[in-house]
């Protein structure tokens, strides 16, 4: 009865030892594919790096300024690590670019054709990193270009400039003589004539981006000619010619954003351009991953370009100068340039 007894137990004990190992190992198992469940949900919750290195540093160009404030805005919306990065110089934007390509940033922006030669480089050489610049095309299989229409904003500006003037007088102060900028004085003229066919149109270069110095002289020689309108296209330039139509009582336009809150009874227009639209949207495609090489283009259609009280309203009030009436013109315009009735010439494709 002992022995019996004594092998009944051993028996009972080694089931039990039998099932304890098999729950331990259920356990482990259970344990391991948590921590693998985990891991892998870690992995998708990585928050992508991304970069905006910039051709020069952001200052007072608003034209970058707003491209800022849409990139910061949807990486903090969308939960990504983004990160602005400035240049001086031509050779410190290209040392830029390799950097954020040696930290391992998932996406890399920029923008404008100042930043085109340094990034097909730097493109080429990383065919497997993802680029986008905004404002110029590039033309490579990893990078996503995006291109505005600044011909049919300008066109815009230039119809309800023809309208507005007294003189039949009007002008252009233009950062650089550069194909991308024959965009906006091609447009503007193109637009000046169809509805003021008689409008004389001058144009000035400064010679740069920055220098509002410059940009005021030449406005001040377009008004001793005449011109009664003169439109700023020269980015920080523009401030020059806004100081030349206070002094002078001209009347002109800024760039980008809308700048007629600046001094309404002389910045009577802005031409306008998403920037910060198009920087947000990069960003939220590539998080979402919905991001595409190639080129995007915006226009009027897109709501991609625009102008001050025609396609976009302002907190300014609209100045006698340039009239409800002529606005109302020029927003049929723009609805035909929309619908493809008028068709703006791209200087670029010719």
């Amino acid at each position: 009865m002992k022995k019996a007894f004594a092998l009944a137990v051993s028996l009972f004990l080694m089931v039990a030892i039998v099932a304890a190992c098999g729950s331990n190992n259920k356990d482990a198992g259970n344990a391991a594919n948590n921590s693998a469940a985990t891991n892998n949900t870690g992995d998708k919750a990585e928050k992508k790096k991304i970069a905006l290195v910039l051709p020069e540093k952001i200052g007072v160009n608003k034209f970058f300024v707003l491209m800022d404030e849409g990139f910061k805005k949807a990486g903090a919306e969308f939960g990504a690590e983004v990160k602005t990065i400035e240049s001086t110089d031509p050779a410190g934007f290209e040392q830029n670019l390799r950097a954020t390509v040696a930290e391992d940033y998932d996406l890399i922006i920029t923008a404008t054709f100042q930043a085109e030669d340094a990034l097909k480089k730097v493109a080429a050489e990383n065919p497997d990193k993802s680029f986008a610049v905004i404002d110029t095309v590039v033309d490579l299989p990893n990078v996503r270009s995006v291109n505005f229409r600044e011909h049919e904003a300008s066109y815009l500006m230039g119809a309800l400039a023809g309208l507005a003037t007294k003189t039949n007088i009007v002008g252009a102060v233009v950062a650089m003589d550069a194909p991308l900028l024959s965009k906006y004085t091609s447009g503007f003229e193109e637009g000046l004539k169809s509805t003021n066919p008689e409008a004389q149109f001058l144009i000035n270069y400064v010679g740069s981006f920055t220098d509002p110095v410059k940009g005021k002289e030449l406005a001040l020689l377009q008004q001793s000619k005449g011109a009664d309108f003169i439109a700023g296209m020269a980015a920080v330039g523009d401030n020059g010619v806004f100081e030349a139509a206070k002094e002078k009582g001209f009347y002109t336009s800024g760039q980008d954003t809308d700048r007629t809150d600046e001094d309404q009874e002389h910045i009577v227009l802005s031409q306008l351009k998403g920037t910060d639209a198009v920087a947000y949207e990069t960003v939220k495609s590539f998080v979402e991953g919905s991001f595409e090489f190639g080129v995007a283009d915006y226009g009027l259609k897109e709501d991609g370009v625009g102008l001050t009280f025609v396609t976009r309203d302002s907190q300014s009030t609209l100045s006698p100068f340039i009239g409800q009436e002529n606005v109302d013109t020029v927003k049929a315009i723009a609805e035909d340039i929309k619908s493809g009735k008028i068709v703006v010439t791209n200087p670029l494709a010719q």
